[in-house]
C-alpha cells in the first residue's frame, strides 16, 4: 500500500507543476525537450556503481529544484522558475512510473522497488 501512495504522490505532483507551468508563459516545445534531460545523469553509471548513483540520485531528489524554485521565486528569475518546474515535474513522473533513488548496489534497485 505504500509504494502505491508514492505512485500517488509523484503524479500528483507532476499535475502540480504542469498546472503552475501553464500558468506562466513558458514554451511548452521547451517543456517537452527539457523533461527527460535530468536522465543525463545517468551517464554517471560509467564511473561506475557508486558514483553513478550517487550522481543520479543528486539529480533526482526533490531538494535542489525546490531550492531552485525558492531562488526563482525571491529573485524573480523565469528562468529559474521553467527549470525547477520542469525538473520537479521529471521526478514525479520518474516517482509515478515508480522509478526511485537508486542504491549504489546496482543500477535497478530503487527505493520504490526493484526495476
Amino acid at each position: 500500500m505504500v509504494k502505491k501512495w508514492l505512485h500517488i504522490e509523484g503524479l500528483l505532483v507532476f499535475f502540480a507543476m504542469i498546472y503552475v507551468y501553464s500558468l506562466s508563459d513558458f514554451s511548452w516545445w521547451l517543456f517537452l525537450l527539457l523533461l527527460l534531460s535530468p536522465d543525463v545523469s545517468m551517464a554517471a553509471y560509467l564511473l561506475g556503481e557508486r558514483a553513478g548513483a550517487r550522481v543520479y540520485n543528486v539529480f533526482h531528489t526533490y531538494a535542489l529544484p525546490i531550492l531552485l524554485l525558492a531562488a526563482a521565486v525571491f529573485f524573480k528569475l523565469d528562468s529559474l522558475l521553467m527549470i525547477g518546474l520542469i525538473w520537479t515535474a521529471h521526478i514525479g513522473m520518474d516517482r509515478f512510473f515508480g522509478y526511485g533513488l537508486k542504491y549504489d548496489t546496482s543500477f535497478k534497485a530503487t527505493h520504490m522497488q526493484k526495476v
